[in-house]
């Protein structure tokens, strides 16, 4: 990963993703514990949460479809505006007696503004670095959206048990405006304008049905983008079932943090690796065998006694879903056409998050009808089963990514 850091201009793309990553679960703690301490229910922390998630998942195509039209460096730099600005009314609600209400309309305002940042950064990214740095450099960018999932609330954490809420979404107003910071450092040019294709470049009634078009076009842009959603199923799947299984190990309900955070750090390190692993030829088998690491720890975890063995095996199964999130990105990097490939990139993610909603909510019916052990060895079959399908033609492939990391 260090060459994808050779290149100055990608290292600031980076250095404003991460800290805007890290603003963004900075301030979901305290967004919690302000809606709860003012309303004692569950109910409005639940839509609060949802108020933050969903128009990711329902506006993510229109996020993409700006990122192929408008310049990219000032879609960036005016998300992160418009989210410091929108941090700071936070803040002035948690110091005053406004209506609670006004919270989850800002956080999904603040989700809504950044809808084109991410798409914007992805689409970036392959003019910022050569072919040749793109799997390090998309690892990179892993393994700061990872860093950000575990230091952001930590951070949020401190800064609640010394201040209040409402310094919390001050601090995060800073650090949006230090993202914009690192972003207007970049020279502006040729790397941030938009391939157009051949439409006019602020109308367009297919801007929507493009990107899903794109993708389509590309079965092996598909294969990429279903192992991602899949990955996401399971990890959703997980924020419940990790709790019974916490349960059972006898750890309560900081277990339950310890084990989710062995995907975190399962993530760093499958990111890691990510760099070095996608420079094999054999992509499919690849993307194969990460499936297989995320889904043979399921059924372990159902039988395992030991918080040790729980660990790691979070750890392995959060490491194979990264690479297969940097595959991904990666794969739609080179496989789409720059004119199409923001809103092919805001079907994608999108639909993703929308995998860790539906994993979420399915899980608990698994566990209802056939208990939790059989709930976690049916996700693995699953994984596995979409393994398999990858690997059929390409089981000469398997044999030679062993060859190859016995030779490493």
């Amino acid at each position: 990963m260090r060459a994808a850091l050779r290149h100055r201009d990608f290292h600031r793309l980076l250095a404003g993703l991460a800290i805007s990553q890290i603003g963004d679960w900075l301030y979901n703690l305290a967004l919690v514990v302000l809606v709860f301490d003012r309303t004692h229910s569950a109910a409005w922390v639940g839509a609060t949460t949802a108020a933050r998630v969903v128009p990711f998942v329902v506006l993510g195509p229109l996020g993409g479809a700006l990122c192929d039209r408008f310049d990219r460096r000032w879609l960036m730099i005016c998300a992160d505006v418009v989210r410091s600005a929108l941090m700071a009314a936070l803040a002035i609600v948690a110091t005053t007696n406004l209506s609670i209400v006004t919270v989850p309309v800002i956080a999904a305002l603040a989700t809504t503004a950044a809808t084109p940042y991410l798409p914007s950064v992805a689409a970036t990214t392959p003019r910022l670095v050569p072919d040749a740095d793109l799997p390090a450099a998309n690892a990179l960018r892993s393994v700061v959206t990872q860093v950000g999932i575990v230091a952001g609330p930590a951070l949020g954490g401190l800064l609640l048990v010394v201040a209040s809420p409402a310094v919390s979404f001050a601090v995060n107003a800073v650090s949006f405006g230090l993202s914009a910071l690192a972003v207007l450092t970049i020279p502006a040019g040729p790397v941030f304008a938009p391939a157009h294709d051949g439409e006019s470049p602020r109308k367009s009634r297919r801007d929507f049905g493009a990107g899903l078009t794109a993708l389509r076009s590309k079965p092996g842009a598909l294969r990429l983008v279903g192992a991602d959603i899949l990955c996401s199923f399971v990890y959703g799947a997980c924020t419940v079932l990790l709790v019974l299984v916490s349960g059972r190990l006898g750890l309560g309900a900081n277990g339950f943090g310890y084990l989710l955070a062995g995907f975190g750090i399962g993530g760093i390190t499958g990111a890691c690796f990510a760099g070095r692993v996608l420079k094999l030829r054999q992509q499919s088998a690849v993307l194969a065998v990460a499936l297989c690491a995320v889904a043979l720890p399921l059924p372990l975890l159902a039988v395992s006694s030991s918080v040790v063995a729980a660990l790691v095996l979070t750890a392995l199964s959060g490491s194979g879903a990264v690479i297969v999130e940097v595959l991904m990105e990666t794969g739609l990097q080179r496989l789409l056409d720059e004119s199409v490939f923001g809103r092919a990139y805001g079907v994608a993610v999108p639909a993703s998050i929308g995998g860790i909603v539906i994993g979420s909510l399915v899980a608990p019916l698994g566990v209802s009808a056939f208990g939790v052990a059989a709930t976690l060895s049916v996700l693995g079959a699953v994984v596995v089963g979409y393994a398999i399908a990858l690997l059929v033609p390409q089981l000469r492939g398997v044999r030679w990514i062993v060859s190859q990391l016995r030779t490493t």
